[in-house]
């Protein structure tokens, strides 16, 4: 799924952070510079590096606009910079002078905020390179932030271990403990998702010293409030989490750890997609592409290397079976004209856009809404979108029903070849082989594995074929209904 692509080796010392635009790499080091990257080739533009900064460089990230970059020091200055010639734009001292440890765009690129070693988090003008508004958490420094998509919200993670949720205005929204020991790092996903209750939300994660990776699902609305409420924790690192990113897809989360590896996850039901161990110090930053199958890790050892991201999915046919896996009602309408190609109903692909069928309504059509809403004339054209519908529904009941014994902890998928490991937990064998050739630990309990012995279970290999006989019975009857 990932292939190593180059290494840079240009930091004389630790790298802290890395971030993309369309175009450009960006890395951030101890060394006090930022070194600039074309995507073309990976070798640095005529400006880099970028000196200006008199202390450690602790990040760096591009305005979605994609003309300037913003780096942050503990010299106590967020200093803008020119992406067309490297000239420096602005320096921005934090207002207490206090080490400034993290800093962000929001998506308007109107302003950037920036959080530092006292706790304070200043908000500024970008346009006018003023202080717009300012606020203060109650412990710890400031280490982690994140712009929500629509920029109303904006999500501050302190060494304390709270997660702190402040309005545009910097009214406090919600704070609680989210990682013991620290947070390290958080990040929105761009794609808003559909909850549980039938409502509009976003997905953010967040990382810190306890080993573990939330994903946390928020809302906002001023009528209804803030709501904030966790999803899922990813656990398969073995050490503190220092960095977290979302593709730009929504589909996967990437993690940096002390225990110098990097995990690529799901991000909808958080299985281990990859796990890559190129790096032998600690992993400080990891960043995605946003419309390239790209990945950048940075490491105190001085390094940062470039990944090239396979496709989980290669035809609408294996696309709509992981759909279908999880939620029809959150396919997009290209998820809906896919599943309609696959099924040989492409005639209808036009109906169907012409009306902005989504997952959800997909499931609520009739006859009467595909004839008279939908324009659909031939009869037994509507009598096979039914049907096709109704063994849509019926798989998605099945696959809700599969027993946890059956599904392998890594790949979260039927295990077709179940074997057991020293930790005592069964694993499908080529998923447990291709984990304990990069990490001999337990994927369950982090600890190390006492010995690499794989034992075919057998008993569940029976119970497994008996389960899968009666789903097939089941579809038979079903069909010859």
């Amino acid at each position: 799924m990932a292939e190593l692509i180059r290494t840079l080796a240009d930091h004389i010392d630790d790298v802290n952070s890395c971030s993309f635009s369309d175009s450009l790499l960006a890395t951030c080091s101890l060394d006090k510079t930022i070194r600039v990257y074309s995507l073309e080739d990976f070798k640095e533009v005529s400006f880099s590096p970028l000196r200006g900064h008199t202390y450690a460089v602790h990040c760096c990230c591009f305005s979605p606009s994609q003309t300037v970059l913003a780096s942050c020091s503990t010299d106590g200055n967020t200093i803008l910079w020119n992406m067309c010639n490297g000239q420096m734009l602005a320096s921005l001292e934090q207002p207490s002078g206090s080490p400034v440890r993290v800093c962000r765009f929001s998506p308007s690129s109107m302003y950037l905020a920036s959080g530092a070693a006292d706790g304070s988090l200043v908000l500024w003008n970008v346009s006018l390179l003023k202080c717009h508004r300012s606020g203060l958490v109650k412990d710890g420094s400031l280490v982690a932030c994140a712009f929500s998509p629509g920029g109303n919200i904006i999500i501050t993670g302190s060494s304390c271990g709270d997660l702190t949720a402040w309005d545009e205005n910097m009214r406090c929204l919600y704070n609680d403990k989210a990682h013991d020991l620290g947070v390290t790092c958080c990040d929105f996903s761009s794609q808003p998702v559909t909850d549980s209750r039938g409502s509009e939300c976003y997905q953010m994660a967040s990382c810190g010293q306890d080993n573990e990776i939330r994903i946390w699902l928020m809302s906002y609305r001023p009528e209804k409030g803030f709501d904030m409420r966790c999803k899922l924790t990813l656990s398969g690192h073995s050490a503190p989490v220092l960095s977290c990113a979302f593709s730009s897809d929504g589909e996967t989360i990437v993690s940096g750890s002390v225990d110098k590896s990097v995990i690529i996850f799901g991000a909808k039901n958080g299985c281990m997609l990859n796990i890559l161990t190129h790096h032998n110090r600690y992993v400080t930053a990891c960043a995605l592409a946003p419309n390239q199958p790209l990945l950048a890790t940075g490491s105190m050892d001085k390094t940062v290397t470039i990944w090239k991201l396979g496709q989980t999915s290669h035809s609408p046919a294996t696309r709509i079976k992981r759909k279908t896996e999880l939620h029809i009602e959150s396919w997009t309408e290209d998820d809906v004209r896919s599943w309609l190609a696959n099924e040989s109903l492409a005639e209808v692909e036009e109906h169907f856009s012409a009306n902005n069928i989504d997952g959800k309504e997909l499931l609520g059509l009739t006859k009467d809404i595909l004839h008279h809403d939908l324009k659909i004339e031939s009869l037994g054209l509507r009598n096979k979108i039914l049907r096709k519908i109704e063994e849509l529904k019926s798989k998605m009941k099945s696959s809700s029903n599969i027993p946890d014994e059956f599904l392998c902890p890594i790949t979260c998928e039927i295990m077709m070849d179940p074997v057991i490991a020293s930790d005592g937990y069964s694993y499908e064998r080529k998923a447990i082989e291709n984990w304990i050739s990069m990490k001999r630990t337990s994927p369950m309990t982090n600890l190390p594995l006492e010995n690499l012995l794989l034992t075919p279970n057998r008993t569940l290999k029976m119970a497994l074929n008996r389960w899968l006989d009666c789903r097939s019975e089941e579809t038979v009857n079903l069909i010859s209904l």
